[in-house]
């Protein structure tokens, strides 16, 4: 039976994870991973200040479903089924050791050892007490209560041709995943709960970017649902034009802007899924598309909700119930569709700060075929070569027309899918003087037309692209001549 349930799909971030769940429910302070590369004898260990267990509270969190997932629990508590503290081991190794002490008690320590049952000459569920001295690095540090899980023969971990520096990485992976799964205890001026992996404290990592000015958010909508009430909130993340290189690269999480897109469901503020769209969608399934990276929305639910919701015993997947789809399909459509324009539109403002429109070079069109897009013939740009093109014209608007029927729609979504990053617009990353050599024959066109250089300027504000440019627009002469 052990073995088997060692393929329940954990990961060693899930894993780790779940043993952190224990210690949360504990009321620890802090927890302390240890990575300790060995080889084959390598060992991870997870140490807390929480209440700690004495010798028969142990002795019954040790064994597999202990309590049943039916019974009432409280609104703190992380666990369901029993099973998280042997599961998640198991997964990752076939020694799990847990020490604990409560206050006012001495330290008990018991072990599983799979090896010793796979040997056994009976049927019988052996759990080895073992002295805290064969935990080899035992809680010294303990002044009055806590627990130390720690995993040896790390055979689901440690497999042939895996180094240190695959260990290593393996720690940077579970840093990154506790960061997420449990930001809304990390974070804050004076925290809940200090996590640190050999000894350096992990940074809560925040999908939301709730701090940045940037952020689109909705009022929280409260949802009435079997167990309680599930409170949802929508988020539009900045266009990366807005963000900073470290911001853009902290920002796409620990799977890509793409992936983390969807609803972000928490119960007790313990992250259970992180970016899904819980199989809603109207006629379909929605998929993780690129227009919709932007999107991510919190989902909170009780543990009361725990049956209605399907939650798995790895705490990794939720569905939602009947009940709350279409409230649920409503909200994630709304948000769907605002980080759609604000991905469409890169990052631009459709309006300037004193509410005029900006001139926009294309324009989407709705038709009974679909989609179309086509330049606008009266951008400023495109307007002063037709008023100038004289016997030209038509030759300049079937230009033109070419280039509207030859975009390449299909190879830009596909190098931007596959690419993960929008193609290269708005003249970023060009030198000055390479906008200057379009701004300034524009601005000329102008003045020709008899505007003074105040409203030219004013118009090249308004027009795209050089509504972003307001420095360089703010910085063409009066006098024409200057540009020469």
């Amino acid at each position: 039976m052990i073995e088997a349930l060692r393929g329940l799909g954990y990961t060693t971030p899930t894993a780790l994870a779940d043993i952190i769940d224990n210690s949360i429910a504990a009321s620890a302070k802090r927890v302390s991973l240890t990575f300790s590369w060995n080889g084959a004898a390598s060992r991870i260990s997870v140490q807390d200040d929480g209440a700690g267990m004495d010798a028969m509270e142990l002795d019954r969190a040790m064994r597999l479903g202990d309590r049943s997932p039916l019974e009432v629990r409280a609104s703190t508590d992380l666990g369901r089924f029993g099973l998280g503290l042997k599961t998640a081991s198991f997964s990752q190794c076939r020694r799990l050791t847990v020490a604990s002490r409560k206050y006012g008690t001495a330290p008990s320590c018991l072990r599983w050892d799979l090896d010793v049952l796979a040997n056994s000459s009976d049927d019988g569920w052996h759990l080895l007490e073992v002295p805290l001295e064969a935990m080899n690095g035992r809680p010294d540090s303990w002044t009055d209560s806590g627990t130390l899980v720690v995993w040896e023969v790390l055979d689901g971990l440690v497999t042939s041709g895996f180094r240190e520096q695959d260990f290593l990485d393996m720690a940077d992976t579970v840093e990154q995943h506790l960061a997420m799964v449990f930001h809304r205890y990390l974070e804050g001026v004076n925290p809940r709960l200090r996590i640190d992996i050999n000894g350096r404290a992990i940074d809560a990592w925040d999908p939301f970017l709730t701090r940045h000015p940037a952020t689109w958010s909705s009022p929280m909508v409260p949802l009435r649902q079997d167990g309680g009430w599930a409170e949802v909130q929508s988020f539009v993340l900045p266009h990366k034009d807005h963000l900073t290189n470290d911001e853009l690269e902290s920002a796409a999480g620990p799977e890509g802007w793409t992936a983390q897109q969807g609803f972000y469901v928490y119960r007790n503020h313990r992250l259970l899924v992180a970016g899904s769209w819980l199989g809603l969608g109207q006629g379909r399934c929605w998929t993780k598309e690129e227009a919709h990276r932007l999107a991510r929305i919190r989902l909170d639910i009780p543990n009361s909700s725990d049956a209605a919701w399907k939650i798995d015993i790895r705490k990794s997947t939720a569905r939602p119930p009947v009940s709350l789809r279409l409230g649920l399909t409503r909200l994630a459509e709304d948000a769907r569709e605002r980080a759609r324009r604000v991905f469409a539109h890169r990052g631009q403002p459709v309006r300037t700060s004193d509410s005029r429109p900006v001139a926009q070079a294309w324009r989407a069109e709705q038709f009974a075929g679909g989609m179309r897009y086509s330049i606008d013939q009266n951008h400023p740009a495109v307007r002063n070569v037709l008023d100038e093109a004289g016997g030209l014209t038509p030759l300049v608007r079937a230009m033109l027309r070419v280039i509207e029927e030859t975009v390449p729609v299909q190879r830009i979504w596909l190098d931007t899918t596959e690419g993960r990053e929008t193609p290269r617009v708005g003249f970023s990353d060009v030198a000055p003087s390479e906008i200057l050599s379009v701004l300034e024959p524009l601005y000329r066109g102008f003045l020709r037309k008899g505007l003074s250089p105040a409203s030219a300027r004013d118009r090249l504000l308004h027009t795209e692209p050089f509504n972003n440019w307001p420095g360089l627009v703010a910085a063409l002469p009066d006098n024409p001549m200057e540009l020469e």
